[in-house]
Parts: C-alpha cells; structure tokens; sequence
C-alpha cells in the first residue's frame, strides 16, 4: 500500500489516480469547461481576448490547450510534480503552452511580464487563502485584465477555510490538512472588491437538472 502522503504537493500527486491498464491517455481537450458537466455553462468567452493567460491549478491541462490552440501564450502552474509531469507529457507537440511545478504565489510573486488574464477551474484559488493570493493577482493582470475562477458551490453554514477530507485524509488530519475556501458568492465579490478588483460577476450556476451540486463561477476585472 504506498504511504500516506504528508505535504499538500503529496496529496495532489495522488489524486484521481488512474487505474487503467498502460499509459493513462490524454483526455479530450475541444471545449473550455469551468463547470464539471460537460458543455454546461459558458465557455472561454467568460476570459474576453486575452494575449497571454495563466493558468492557477491546471491539473490535466485541458483548459490551458484550448486556450492555446486558439492562439494564447498559456503559463500552467500547479504544486504537483506529479500533475506537471503528466501535463508536460501530455501536451508537449501543443505550441504556446507550457507547465510549470511551483506554488501559485510563488510564481506570481516572480512574474515579470502582466498577464491579460488569470483563472482557475477548480484549481489553486479554492485551496489558495484569498487575503493572500488576490492582491497578487491584482497587481500581476494587465490594467483591466480579467481574473476567474471556478469551484464547487459552498455548502451553506461552513464558509471560510474548511479542511478537506478524502481518502487520505480521513482521521489523519495531524499528519496533513488540506483546506480549501468557501464563501458566498457576496463575500467572494466583497473580498475582490476589497482588493482592487471591479465589474465583478459572482453566482452559482446551477446543475443542468435538478440533482447534482451548482458550480460558484466568478469573474472580475483588475485595477485600471
């Protein structure tokens, strides 16, 4: 049984393995996906034109290459090794993309050059403290460049940072937590407003039917 992983890059290493037989294959990457049911919801529109775009979480990479092979300068960063490898693998044959292995606000911290926009499918800004990774942002997005993100719909009554449990996790929290942040779509608008950030849009987009859990979509422009 391999070991239990001790460090949030661990955890991310072993989620969703795959138990197929050979080389995991690369999924279909043909429609930019911010919820989890596929072709509900808006597209790559929500992000306007953007010239050079980064990537918070990548994971398989899927949003970062439709974006590529429409022309956009995509940077994927993501705290597994695991996760980058993968991707690396994956894409390498697909111009205009690449992944890197850092902490997001590390690798925010160090940009040099703006991007025009900055987003997140279910990726590093649920797991990312927002007092710490939104003023980053704000400061690394072209003047009115578009940052969002995506995440599952907070439940009701456990807003802030909750600890995450999973298979790894369950009973074994002195060992590792991993949280992530949930808010209301108001206190995520008020906390991107607090930060600099305008023409904010904050909703849940509801399942496609009436079973099943919405999606919290956010989109924002930075600073002038």
């Amino acid at each position: 049984m391999p070991r239990e992983p001790h460090t949030p890059a661990e955890y991310w290493d072993t989620y969703m393995p795959y138990r197929g037989e050979g080389e995991q294959p690369a999924p279909v990457a043909d429609r930019f996906e911010w919820t989890q049911y596929p072709g509900h919801g808006p597209g790559v529109e929500l992000l306007g034109q953007p010239r050079r775009a980064l990537d918070l979480g990548p994971a398989e990479g899927k949003e970062a290459v439709v974006l590529a092979r429409q022309g956009v300068e995509v940077t994927g960063v993501d705290l597994s090794p695991a996760q980058v490898e993968r991707a690396r693998r994956w894409w390498k044959d697909v111009p205009g993309v690449s992944f890197v292995h850092e902490d997001v606000c590390d690798h925010l911290a160090s940009t040099a050059e703006p991007y025009d926009a900055i987003y997140s499918v279910w990726g590093a800004v649920w797991f990312t403290d927002p007092e710490v990774l939104f003023p980053i942002v704000a400061k690394c997005l072209t003047p009115r460049g578009v940052f969002a993100f995506s995440q599952a719909e907070p439940v009701p009554g456990a807003y802030g940072a909750q600890p995450m449990r999973g298979k790894w996790l369950e009973g074994r929290e002195r060992e590792l937590t991993v949280l992530r942040w949930q808010y209301t779509p108001q206190a995520w608008a008020d906390l991107l407003k607090r930060h600099g950030f305008t023409d904010i849009d904050a909703r849940i987009l509801p399942p496609p039917n009436a079973e099943g859990m919405g999606t919290l979509l956010v989109r924002a422009q930075g600073p002038e």
